[in-house]
């Protein structure tokens, strides 16, 4: 079990958006780095190669633990029916796309992914992986975002580190 479990070095990748290329390079470098675990932060999907993209990340010979970020969330409720109403005409043409792209047992391991991930690290302590926030997988802050607005955001989480993607900065 991993809460049971400390690391010592963890990579954390996300947002790789079906960028199999760009994705297979970063791996190349996590190799390299000799690290005790990968994170996948969310929004593996959607993108230009989905299903290779999910196969490499699933057949990983590295361990690995998922969150789902608002991508693979709005892939895989496509994937269930549910069309996400809110997004543009365009996103949602690639939404459906991708959900064309995959499998019932693709959809099945879609499922499964929290939406945060919690471990023990050396040297960092308590650390919460999340998608955009703790809250949720599409709330936006910058280092512009007034402290006033980040404190309700990060301090029930309870965390020494939150890391955090979605703003692809």
């Amino acid at each position: 079990m991993l809460s049971d479990r400390r690391f010592g070095r963890v990579a954390s990748i996300y947002d790789i958006h079906g960028n199999l290329p760009a994705l297979n390079a970063v791996l190349a470098q996590i190799r390299r780095a000799d690290v005790d675990l990968v994170v996948v932060g969310g929004d593996v999907l959607p993108g230009p190669m989905p299903r290779e993209t999910l196969e490499c990340l699933l057949q990983l010979d590295l361990p690995v633990q998922f969150i789902h970020g608002n991508g693979d969330r709005v892939v895989r409720e496509q994937m269930e029916g549910i069309e996400d109403t809110t997004l543009p005409d365009k996103v949602r043409e690639v939404v459906r796309w991708t959900a064309q792209q995959l499998d019932v047992g693709h959809q099945h391991v879609l499922s499964g992914w929290a939406s945060t991930l919690r471990l023990e690290i050396a040297g960092l302590g308590d650390v919460l992986f999340c998608h955009a926030t703790p809250r949720n997988d599409t709330e936006i802050f910058s280092k512009l975002t007034a402290v006033s607005r980040l404190l309700p955001v990060f301090e029930p989480a309870n965390a020494s580190v939150v890391i955090c993607g979605h703003t692809h900065m």
